[in-house]
């Protein structure tokens, strides 16, 4: 395990995951989030997200979180690893209300400066639609990864994953 992609619903850990997996491992850690907002909670050009990409996955080892589904392929020919966080979606609503009361005006360590947490509709109605609208898109674009594929869906399954990575 060099390589680790970590994907799922927005809220359901990835990034906490991320961070666990990472002081375990020793691997670098990227997240994408930091990578794609500009301060602001502004867009990274797709073309320019693309190559930073690229970039980024270029690195020798690292453990990576974050979805957008537009580079999922440059990031599944380089990774070695997927771990897919399968939680139901009254979780990763749960977390992400909870996440936004407690840290509301705050940014995250895991996000870019100059991107607070707020209130967002929006991305609540995505996290809503998320298993009808794009979970089977990712699910289908990792039916063809050929390294290792671990799906964890539970809290439970992540702490026995952890356990054994020890």
């Amino acid at each position: 395990m060099d390589r680790i992609l970590i994907v799922g619903c927005a809220g359901v850990g990835k990034s906490t995951f991320a961070r666990r997996l990472a002081g375990i491992t020793g691997l670098p850690l990227v997240h994408l989030d930091q990578h794609y907002w500009q301060p602001g909670w502004r867009e990274t050009a797709p073309e320019d997200w693309s190559r930073k990409v690229r970039d980024l996955t270029a690195a020798p080892s690292w453990i990576m979180d974050g979805n957008y589904g537009g580079t999922l392929p440059i990031r599944l020919a380089r990774a070695d690893t997927v771990i897919h966080l399968d939680f139901p979606r009254r979780v990763c609503l749960w977390r992400v209300l909870k996440r936004t009361a407690l840290q509301f005006g705050k940014t995250r360590p895991d996000m870019t400066p100059g991107c607070p947490e707020r209130f967002d509709a929006a991305f609540l109605a995505y996290i809503w639609r998320y298993r009808r609208d794009h979970r089977p898109r990712l699910v289908e674009a990792l039916s063809g990864f050929g390294g290792t594929r671990v799906d964890l869906r539970s809290a439970g399954d992540v702490a026995r994953y952890l356990e054994t990575i020890r």
